[in-house]
Order: structure tokens, then C-alpha cells, then sequence
């Protein structure tokens, strides 16, 4: 693909533009293209994506989709395995929504002719993952799930009229007039055009952040545009300081990390250290199926004692089956020469999924009028402290929903009454960007990763305002916008790590060990103002 270098203002001229919609999409995950199907009933949609529309958390999403599907299961069930997960920070009304209303988009899913893995008689096949007292995981094409779902959801929008697809258009500013949200400035990659899309409401499903460290499962995308975007608006975020790391990604010197599915443990596999000893047993009642924060921080204290890779290991289980059940995870190992049933399979943690984010109302309302988000860059509250497994693809759905439903009875969409500045792109940073992003990510991993202490965390964030004070007026280049973004999300992620002084789900501070009942708010941060807390909702 050919992405111009545009520093010429007289070029730009010709190459800004005004669309309107009555609905602005951004992502396209599975929120987002939930989002931009369930709008198309209602008017106009503008879907945007930063890459091609099948690049998201989603598609690579391997677990499965949780729901309380099963005879012997219930969504009371499903309501409690996930407040236990989230370590009591889940905002109960939030969660009932989940998981009531989970159940039924799952069958209308179904219904729309989504296909779920099942066995000879017809049956779903229902899987286990960590933190689940019950058989709940729903897969497709056993451990590409994501693939599947993104994939059906986006036949089914390319197949809407009303809704208009944008690929390689990065969002660049939230256009904020009045204290309402009146769309989104965007950069066209292909041409450099500067592209203001108009609406009545703006749906934000941007998706995580986990790119923002060195080690990740996440696709490149997965930078945190959103939030940062949402943050200089003067939307509220909250719960910044949870990052979840996956336990269980791949290992191998000099490569990226790549995701073995929770799924595997749930089949399972065991933990083994260097010396051959299987530890989970003696840390947690659920071993190897514990919440994910349990077992990554159990792996993560291992290594440092051991000095090397923890292994998983499904030699026990002398199942063959397993390798077409993990046939996508059985095919990359194969690439690396390692045998999925019969070798030990050397993983680490990696960051995985961003708990925090953008607040919202049950709608999907953020602090500012007619912006909405959904999706993996909202806090609607569901997650806690802690994501309970395969809930992800379940919120994608029943707020995706949620939020066209707000967002739809809107009626106001009152001109711009003055266009923001353009901005260009310029392949003369693009070193300068790359270096100061990999900068970043080795600061957010050495001092802001899956174990944190006040002074790394105080470490981190002068570095992180000393970079920030280089880059304080960025003109109009793309790359030092995509700078700022980046130093403002590990700025916030570094101030609620330091104000939350306990360990809690996937925030664990050495210098504050365990929970404090104190402690059990919600983190909120609105740029300009003082951290302060909320109440979690407990009705």
C-alpha cells in the first residue's frame, strides 16, 4: 500500500472533506461492527478502521464467547463466577445485563446463522476456561472463534446499504462544540486526506492498548488511539490501572508473542516449571483454571525464582483429538518445530486486554453528550479488576446493542461551527515516532507490567512527562499526535497504578500486598481535574 508524505499545506488544501452521517462508527471489531449493523436500522452509518476492517482483538480472539447456555448453568452463575473474577469491582447492574442479556444475543447470533461448534447429535460443545464454575464457552472452528464471529458480523454489514466502510482512516480528534460531540477528524492513509465525519452520535469501539508494551498478544493496531482520543476530549476513564496479562503466550527468543488459548488449560494442560514441577495446585483451589490474574502472577514470580520460561504441557492427557480441536495453535507451533501434544511449550505472560477505559453508562454513554464507546475501550463496569475469560466477545454484543439503542433517539446534528486544524503525514518522524514507542514500551513493561512498586512507577512517569514535555505542541505532524497519544495513555495507566495502593486483580503492587477494603472504588481521571473515585455499584 502507498502512504503519501504530506507536508505541503497546499496539497492538504484539496485534500480535507466534510461526509455526514447520522451514525459514526469507529472500530471495527466485533463492537464496532455490531454497532454499525444494529445502527444501519435506523440511518446512515460511517464504519471507520485505522487498517483493514478484519484487523481487531476480535478476530484473533481464540477462547470462545461465554454464556450461560448450558442445562446445568444459569446466568446467576455466570452473574457470580464473574464478580468473583473481578475481585468485587464489578458494577453488579452492569454485569445482570451481561450476562442476562448476553444469553439472549447469543441465540439471536444463532438465529442470524452463526455456527457454534457442536458435537454428532447437534449439541454445542461447551468448553471451561478459568474462573468458570460451568461449562459456558461457546467456540467456532474449534480455537478461531474471533475469526469466525468477526467474520459473520462483517458479511452481514458489508451486505447493509446503509452503511459506508473507511479503511486506513486513523482517527485524529474527538470534535467536541458546546460540550457535544459533533463526530471525528480522521487521516486517509492512502492519500492523505483529512476526512471530518459529521453525526448525531459517535461510537467509539477502538478496542485495547496492550500494544503500548514491548510483549503483547494484541495486533499492531491495538494502541490505545480511543482512549487517548476520549482522555484529550475530556471524557472520564477509569479503572486505568488494571491491565490483564494472559498467562499462557507463546515464548521464543526474538519473536512476538502469540496467544495459547485459555482453552488449552481448560482441556487439561499443566503448568510446569524448569525443574519439571507442576505449581499451580499449591497457589490456587482451581490450579491451572484460577482467574487469569492468579495465574499470570503465579507464572511471573516462577520465572524470577527459576530464571527461565515456565512450560505448558499436555502430555498427560494422551488425547490426539486435541490437535484438531487447537488446530490454528497446533499449526504455529508446527512452524517453530514444537509438538503441541507431545513438548513442552515454553510461555510467558504477555499483555493481553485492557480492563479499564473510557466510563460509561449501562448505555454505553460516556461523560460527553452524544459520544458513546463499547467494547474493549469502555468501562462499562463488568470487568472489575479482573476479566473473567471469554466475557470480551459477550460485552461486545450486548453493549454494542446497547449503545445504538441510546445513541438512536438522538435527533440533534447542528453543524460544526469550526473545523479543527489538519494534520499530515510525514516520513520524516517516522524513525522519531518508532523510537520513542519502543521507548515507551519497555518503560510500561519494566515498571508498569504485570508487578508494580511506588518507585518504578514514580521512574516511569518522569520519564513519561519528560517525553511528553518534547512533544507538547505537535503542529500538524501525524507522528507527534500518535507521540502525545501515546504519553498521555501511559501517563494515566502510571497515575492510577500509583493511586491505587493495593493489589487487586490485575494490579498488583509489592509495596501493597493484598486488598484493602478502602481501596474498593472505582479510579476516574477527566484531564484537567483531580483523580477521584467513584462507588462501585452494588444493586
Amino acid at each position: 500500500m502507498l502512504l503519501l508524505s504530506l507536508i505541503n499545506p497546499e496539497i492538504a488544501y484539496h485534500l480535507m472533506e466534510t461526509r455526514k452521517f447520522d451514525f459514526i462508527v469507529v472500530g471495527s471489531g466485533l463492537a464496532g461492527l455490531l454497532a454499525a449493523y444494529h445502527a444501519a436500522d435506523y440511518g446512515t452509518v460511517a464504519l471507520i478502521s485505522k487498517s483493514e476492517l478484519d484487523i481487531s482483538n476480535s478476530y484473533h480472539a481464540q477462547g470462545g464467547i461465554a454464556a450461560a447456555i448450558g442445562d446445568d448453568d444459569h446466568p446467576d452463575i455466570h452473574f457470580e463466577d464473574t464478580l468473583v473474577a473481578g475481585r468485587n469491582l464489578c458494577d453488579q447492574d452492569a454485569v445482570y445485563l451481561l450476562v442476562r442479556e448476553g444469553l439472549d444475543r447469543v441465540r439471536e447470533l444463532i438465529s442470524r446463522g452463526m455456527e457454534f461448534d457442536t458435537d454428532a447429535d447437534g449439541q454445542l460443545i461447551l468448553g471451561l476456561e478459568g474462573g468458570h464454575s460451568k461449562r459456558r464457552i461457546l467456540h467456532a472452528d474449534g480455537d478461531a472463534t474471533g475469526k469466525m464471529m468477526t467474520s459473520f458480523m462483517l458479511r452481514k454489514v458489508l451486505d447493509r446499504p446503509e452503511i459506508s466502510t473507511f479503511e486506513y482512516c486513523a482517527a485524529l480528534k474527538i470534535i467536541i462544540e458546546d460540550g457535544v460531540c459533533k463526530g471525528i477528524q480522521t487521516l486517509q492513509y492512502t492519500d492523505g486526506a483529512n476526512i471530518i465525519f459529521l453525526g448525531k452520535a459517535t461510537i467509539l469501539a477502538t478496542g485495547g492498548l496492550s500494544r503500548l508494551y514491548s510483549r503483547s498478544t494484541n495486533p499492531y493496531t491495538a494502541t490505545g488511539d480511543g482512549i487517548a482520543l476520549a482522555w484529550q476530549a475530556g471524557a472520564q476513564l477509569a479503572d486505568m490501572e488494571f491491565i490483564q496479562f494472559h498467562p499462557t503466550a507463546l515464548s521464543i527468543t526474538g519473536e512476538d508473542a502469540y496467544l495459547i488459548s485459555e482453552a488449552v488449560r481448560g482441556e487439561g494442560a499443566h503448568l510446569i516449571d524448569s525443574n519439571g514441577i507442576r505449581f499451580m495446585p499449591g497457589i490456587h483451589p482451581l490450579a491451572e483454571l484460577a482467574p487469569r490474574d492468579v495465574v499470570a502472577s503465579a507464572i511471573f514470580k516462577r520465572m524470577q525464582e527459576t530464571g527461565t520460561n515456565v512450560f505448558l504441557s499436555l502430555k498427560h492427557l494422551s488425547n490426539p483429538s486435541l490437535a484438531e480441536r487447537f488446530h490454528s495453535i497446533d499449526a504455529y507451533l508446527q512452524s517453530y518445530g514444537i509438538n503441541l501434544l507431545e513438548d513442552l511449550i515454553p510461555i510467558a505472560p504477555a499483555a493481553h486486554y485492557m480492563v479499564g477505559g473510557i466510563r460509561t453508562d449501562v448505555w454505553g454513554q460516556t461523560s460527553i453528550e452524544a459520544l458513546f464507546a463499547c467494547g474493549e475501550v469502555a468501562a462499562t463496569g463488568v470487568m472489575g479488576a479482573n476479566r473473567l475469560a471469554s466475557n470480551s466477545l459477550l460485552e461486545c454484543l450486548v453493549f454494542g446493542k446497547r449503545a445504538v439503542e441510546k445513541a438512536r433517539v438522538r435527533v440533534n446534528n447542528a453543524p460544526l461551527i469550526s473545523p479543527p486544524q489538519a494534520v499530515y503525514l510525514n516520513a520524516d518522524t517516522d524513525q522519531e515516532y518508532l523510537s520513542i514507542k519502543n521507548e515507551l514500551a519497555n518503560i510500561m513493561s519494566d515498571q508498569v507490567g504485570i508487578v508494580r512498586d511506588k518507585a518504578g512507577l514514580e521512574t516511569a512517569l518522569a520519564r513519561i512527562e519528560s517525553i511528553a514535555a518534547q512533544f507538547n505542541n505537535t503542529g500538524s505532524d501525524y507522528n507527534f499526535h500518535k507521540i502525545v497519544n501515546l504519553t498521555d495513555i501511559c501517563r494515566v495507566i502510571t497515575l492510577s497504578a500509583l493511586e491505587r495502593k493495593e493489589s487487586r486483580g490485575g494490579h498488583v503492587r509489592t509495596d501493597y500486598p493484598g486488598e484493602k477494603e478502602e481501596q474498593l472504588h472505582h479510579i476516574l481521571q477527566e484531564k484537567g481535574k483531580a483523580i477521584h473515585y467513584e462507588a462501585v455499584r452494588t444493586t
